[in-house]
């Protein structure tokens, strides 16, 4: 019994640093993004790419398959993600930073 307290003691720390290891790393991101210059809801598509350039890379279109489902295009830049309804921007949000980090999960290709 003297040697399961201490080692039960010591399990609960380690899961507790991890939860918040992961909390500090949702504030550090959520400052990230005040920083970032993201397009605003309601730009065209044209809009973004005069002000941003081209995207990295234009994910393939999901939706539309009826009239109450807009088909969604995303385009991928270094350090965001811009989800259009038909060509009208609804969404900006930033990229994971690297593959290990907690956050988002990659978009659906």
């Amino acid at each position: 019994m003297r040697l399961l307290f201490p080692s039960l003691a010591l399990s609960v720390l380690l899961c507790a640093a991890g939860a918040a290891s992961a909390d500090t790393l949702l504030v550090e991101r959520a400052q990230a993004k005040a920083h970032v210059t993201l397009p605003e809801r309601g730009l065209t598509a044209a809009q973004v790419q005069a002000r941003f350039g081209a995207p990295t890379q234009r994910l393939e279109p999901r939706g539309g398959q009826k009239r109450q489902w807009p088909t969604i295009n995303r385009w991928v830049y270094p350090q965001f993600t811009v989800y259009f309804e038909r060509d009208r921007v609804i969404d900006a949000v930033l990229n994971q930073a690297d593959p290990s980090e907690i956050g988002p999960k990659p978009a659906i290709r």
